[in-house]
């Protein structure tokens, strides 16, 4: 599966707010914020971006859903299930 961003570009400093309680956990357990918080925020931007692409597309997808309706799919003659 490819990257919806790019991977390359260079890291950037922000500031993000987060529970205490919760940052002392991740602490705790060693775990990489950054890495998990960009792994997580770029999952978040996949659905979006999917989100965004089926209302785009919506009044072909439909157009093409009353076609198969109406008459078939290519390969209602050969397939077997």
């Amino acid at each position: 599966m490819s990257a919806i961003y790019n991977e390359s570009a260079p890291k950037k400093a922000t500031n993000v707010t987060i529970n205490s309680d919760l940052l002392q956990k991740a602490k705790a357990y060693k775990i990489n914020i950054s890495k998990n918080f960009e792994a997580y925020l770029a999952e978040v931007v996949r659905k979006r971006e999917e989100q965004q692409w089926l209302e785009t597309n919506k009044e072909a997808i439909d157009k093409q859903n009353e076609r198969i309706e109406k008459y078939g799919s290519f390969s209602d003659g050969i397939r077997r299930f």
